[in-house]
């Protein structure tokens, strides 16, 4: 009876192997609450998700012709930027000002003639598009010396492919900027000049404000200008908020 017994119970019997199933389990758990944050993380940090983002426009326009090669100052077209918080998007005629007279049967150009005749805007793509609980004012870091290269990258290098975000935009990127501002301080007469270095304002002309700091700094004949020299410099004197002020929540959120 007892071999039978043992020959019918043995059936519902786990192998010894089955032991090894406890610890697999522990380690996949553990494995995948740590793989599964990581990977999500990566993949929906915005240094992934945004970087590098460059919708189609309707008008394949070229920083890198009018910007970059014709001289052209963002202000020309962006007229807010220094203003309000919001740098405008130029109005067809913006373009016309130059386009009834240039290359006026370019292809390429032929929505913004359509615009022009039919008085409908053109229907442009937004690149950097900042969350609605986030609060930024273009002017209030224009008129303190941050550059829109900062921010926006070497637009003047941007061909007719568009406008690409260059920066993550994230929280933690502003925070960076906010926590040490004068890594992006420059004289605000160079704000527009993507290209602009901390050791041009050597070559300064005189009765400009880039000059004036150049006197007010009082350098030594042969001494190095670099951007944390500069900056310190600038954070004095545009009257930088503190760091306490800069890095409040309610500073961006409002």
């Amino acid at each position: 009876m007892k071999n039978m017994a043992e020959k019918y119970t043995s059936k519902y019997v786990f192998p010894k192997t089955a032991n090894l199933v406890l610890p697999l389990l522990v380690l996949l758990v553990i494995g995948a609450g740590t793989y599964v944050p990581v990977v999500v993380g990566l993949g929906a940090s915005p240094e992934n998700t945004d970087v590098g983002y460059q919708p189609v426009q309707p008008v394949p326009y070229s920083h890198a012709l009018h910007v970059g090669q014709l001289g052209l100052d963002c202000t020309y077209c962006h007229t807010t930027v220094d203003k309000a918080a919001f740098a405008a998007i130029p109005p067809t005629q913006t373009c016309m000002n130059c386009h009834t007279n240039v290359r006026t049967e370019s292809p390429k150009l032929a929505p913004v003639r359509e615009s022009w005749q039919s008085g409908k805007p053109i229907e442009w793509v937004k690149v950097h598009d900042l969350p609605d609980y986030s609060y930024f004012n273009h002017s209030a870091h224009v008129n303190k010396g941050v550059s829109c290269v900062s921010c926006h990258g070497r637009v003047d290098h941007m061909g007719e492919e568009g406008v690409y975000q260059a920066k993550n935009l994230s929280m933690g990127w502003c925070l960076d900027c906010h926590r040490n501002p004068e890594q992006a301080l420059r004289p605000k007469d160079q704000v527009t000049n993507l290209g602009w270095t901390p050791d041009q304002l050597k070559l300064a002309e005189p009765g400009t404000e880039s000059f004036q700091i150049l006197q007010e700094m009082n350098l030594a004949p042969n001494e190095e200008i670099t951007q944390s020299k500069l900056g310190e410099f600038l954070k004095k004197k545009y009257g930088i908020r503190d760091h306490h002020f800069m890095t409040s929540c309610s500073t961006c959120h409002r």
